[in-house]
């Protein structure tokens, strides 16, 4: 059964997912004939008490009991419509592949995505990475497509939007329990016209598990070799099915100790006393339930529930003694999210859902600053965000033509999203919400089918999608999605697609507090003897960003290569009205022509006295009192729509599989080559952004093989991050990249096998050859001396994992 799955996969280009334990010891109907992706799926699960249920492009198998509890279930994410076609690549990660791979949260999985940068919200980040290119808020975890930032990724939790973590619009996908995932589907191509803001880079979907009976523990061990990042982590999923529902709980407990300087040669001299990575500790829980009503109306709850402590120290003197003076930080967090739903089944194979959602996210901030045992406060406040949608949608089929069924999705749906701050400083105070509302539609069109014209190829479909928001003081946009799969023969596909995406301005960037500081005009550019006004902060009124994006992609999928596909895909990204700060360099403020825009010469008084207004005092570091006869200039580095980036580039993903030694032997590889620039405004250059510091490197990729049999599993892998140039001197300095090198060991037992039965052990070793990052430049003594947005600290890590189902 799982050969004729993989085989029927490999035909239709279409990635078919299934638990292990579902199809184990069961055979496959012999097939052979002219049939459609789900004929040919239908009719090898014939007689075993399977069923095929729609996911994206591809399918989920289920078993018997999941089947009658479950039918009907949707989870999309490349399209609305279930089985449509999607014209765009689609990376699936599931939870038996991440096992194998020695891998034990999403953190872990997301950082092995070649199209993933490590900037945006994500733990272990230092304070040298530029606010555009990431932060470590409170030790969450976001994924960052293309490196155009986490808040230009939507990441969805089974189709739903989760609340946002922090200051950033980033949502923390640590926050799930690693045994509730059956998998993890990653779009990387704009999406706004099926799922609205923040798709501009692509969408991530979290599946939950569901259909589970029985209880699974783990326990796991893991830590560096090199000291520090010790890691505990225990969890339990629990499940049950009946004849009209089921339910699965999960819950994680874990705790990951910091690395400190003296733990890692590149940092011990330079850094003394700093935190590189920071204390982590937290618990998780989920709730997957489904419960049949009547035979064609379900009822949907997925929960959420997360609490996290994160700790880091760093040194305020030179020579990072603690003792003398440091700074302790520590940033606990708590959210939960609850998304009910009820799914009507009507004829022509229509679900009408009426769902919602409700997210909320608290992350508290700041600490203490320590001078030989005085303790003052470190700035702390609250980060405070809910997020809450309702919508209604549909699916199903409108007519049927030669070439297969014409489907459609409709919708329309609110959603509201609150920001709170809170803190001991003055300004510290914002409240703020933003309303929207939606409608969108699709359609998937098969323009004709298996053997209908031969000589035009195999078979065409196209898909169109629109979609209309509107939010309330701010803008509305209209985003069309236009896509096209076209198989030229049973060997060869071809798909496409062109369409515009947006991401609406965050709270935080629109009513941030302003901070008004007061200079000497020599420390901005100008010339000596006069002071300047630097205002910065939020800007309310920004616009919607924007972006046009399209891709093409050739699949190849030999019937003379058993097992082997091959998909090369080009991308581009053309990024519009980006919010920024568009002063790069505040020295050079007064001096450098290209930031006249955001200068204000010879201000008068009032104009002083409204500068000033913005921040709640005036900082002096004059070291004279402030008058107003001496400012020479204001310097406004608010948030203004005026960046532009562009981002094109190519992705290649290639897997074969064959028998080998009584097992199967499979390889894969995927590598993204991305080439990105910058234009904070149109009165200045243009400048690179892929392959600089801070910002993804040009080159990544992970390669990988496995050999699996009765039960046993080996998966060795290297994953390829490329060199960056530092680019903060002249002339620039290059950077090394890193080949880490991963070695995993899995053996399951069988159920039959006594008191062993059921038990699982996964041993693997990440970074085997204790590849290390390069040192860069740094000003600071809690610079972190390396680019912590793309190379990690951790070195070789060992860990043992063993669980067991019952």
């Amino acid at each position: 059964m799982a050969g004729a799955l993989r085989e029927i996969g490999r035909l239709f280009g279409r990635n078919v997912s299934v638990d292990d334990d579902a199809i184990s010891g069961r055979q496959a109907r012999a097939v052979d004939g002219n049939l459609t992706f789900e004929e040919a799926l239908s009719a090898v699960l014939t007689d075993n008490e399977l069923k095929a249920r729609s996911a994206g492009d591809g399918a989920v198998v289920i078993g018997p009991a999941e089947s009658e509890a479950n039918a009907g279930s949707i989870v999309v994410t490349g399209s609305r419509i279930r089985g449509a076609p999607v014209a765009s690549t689609t990376l699936t990660y599931d939870r038996e592949d991440m096992r194998n791979a020695g891998q034990s949260s999403v953190a872990d999985v997301i950082r092995t995505i070649p199209q993933n940068f490590g900037g945006g919200q994500n733990a272990g980040l230092g304070y040298n990475v530029p606010s555009a290119s990431g932060a470590d808020l409170d030790g969450g975890s976001s994924i960052n497509l293309r490196g155009l930032g986490s808040d230009a990724t939507l990441t969805l939790l089974d189709g739903r939007r989760m609340s946002y973590a922090g200051a950033a619009q980033a949502v923390d996908v640590s926050a799930i329990p690693f045994g509730a995932i059956e998998r993890i589907d990653i779009v990387p191509d704009g999406a706004s016209a099926l799922f609205g803001s923040d798709a501009v880079a692509g969408v991530a979907n979290i599946i939950l598990r569901q259909g589970f009976d029985g209880l699974d523990a783990s326990a796991r061990l893991a830590g560096s070799t090199d000291g520090g990042n010790f890691q505990q982590q225990y969890g339990v999923t629990a499940g049950k099915i009946w004849k009209s529902g089921s339910a699965t709980l999960s819950y994680e407990y874990a705790r990951t100790t910091a690395i400190e300087a003296d733990q890692r040669s590149y940092a011990e001299h330079r850094v003394p006393g700093l935190t590189l990575s920071p204390y982590l500790r937290h618990h998780n829980a989920s709730l997957v339930f489904r419960q049949n009503l009547l035979d064609n109306l379900r009822f949907d709850l997925d929960g959420l529930f997360n609490q996290r402590w994160w700790k880091q120290t760093i040194p305020l003197n030179a020579a990072g003694d603690l003792s003398v003076s440091r700074a302790d930080f520590t940033r606990p967090s708590k959210s939960w999210s609850a998304a009910p739903s009820l799914t009507l089944t009507l004829p022509e194979d229509w679900l009408v859902t009426l769902g919602g959602s409700y997210g909320w996210n608290r992350s508290k901030f700041g600490g203490t600053y320590d001078y030989g045992g005085t303790k003052i406060d470190a700035a702390s406040g609250v980060y405070r965000n809910e997020t809450s949608n309702i919508e209604l949608s549909g699916n199903g089929k409108l007519i049927k033509v030669p070439g297969g069924d014409i489907k459609a999705a409709v919708g329309a749906g609110y959603r509201k999203s609150t920001f709170r701050r809170t803190g001991s400083s003055a300004n510290a105070f914002v409240d703020a919400s933003q309303d929207s509302y939606y409608a969108f539609g699709e359609l998937s069109v098969p323009v004709f089918g298996a053997g209908q014209v031969p000589v035009l190829g195999r078979s065409l479909d196209l898909s169109l999608a629109a979609r209309y928001e509107r939010y309330p003081d701010v803008d509305s946009v209209v985003t069309p999605k236009l896509g096209v799969v076209y198989a030229l023969n049973a060997d060869v596909s071809i798909k496409g697609s062109w369409g515009r995406s947006f991401r609406t301005p965050t709270l935080y960037e629109q009513y941030r507090p302003g901070t008004t500081l007061l200079y000497n005009a020599s420390t901005l550019g100008g010339t000596a003897g006069g002071t300047a006004i630097y205002v910065s902060g939020g800007t309310a009124g920004l616009k919607p960003e924007r972006s046009t994006n399209w891709s093409a992609t050739l699949d190849i999928h030999p019937h003379w290569l058993e097992g082997g596909q091959v998909q090369v895909s080009y991308f581009d990204i053309r990024y519009r009205d980006r919010i920024v700060a568009p002063i790069t360099y505040t020295s050079q403020a007064l001096s450098n022509p290209d930031y006249a825009d955001y200068v204000t010469l010879d201000p008068t008084v009032d104009e002083q006295a409204a500068a000033i207004a913005r921040g709640a005092t005036l900082t002096n570091y004059t070291g004279s009192p402030y008058d107003p006869g001496t400012v020479v200039a204001i310097v406004d580095n608010s948030n203004v729509n005026a960046g532009r980036q562009t981002v094109r580039g190519v992705d290649l993903i290639a897997s074969y599989e064959c028998k080998l030694g009584g097992g199967t032997l499979r390889s894969a590889v995927n590598a993204s080559y991305i080439d990105s620039k910058q234009q904070l405004s149109a009165a200045q250059p243009v400048t690179p952004l892929a392959g600089t510091v801070f910002n993804p490197p040009h080159l990544r990729g992970r390669g990988e093989i496995s050999w699996g049999r009765d039960g046993i599993s080996l998966v060795g892998a290297v994953n390829y991050i490329g060199p960056v140039r530092d680019t903060r001197s002249a002339p620039s300095v290059r950077v090394d990249g890193m080949l880490p090198v991963d070695l995993t060991v899995r053996y399951s037992f069988d159920q039959s096998e006594g008191v062993l039965g059921g038990v699982d052990v996964v041993a693997s070793i990440q970074n085997a050859l204790n590849d290390k990052p390069s040192s860069i430049a740094i000003t600071s003594y809690f610079d972190t001396p390396y680019d912590s947005t793309n190379y990690s600290p951790y070195g070789r890590v060992l860990s043992l994992t063993v669980s067991k189902k019952w």
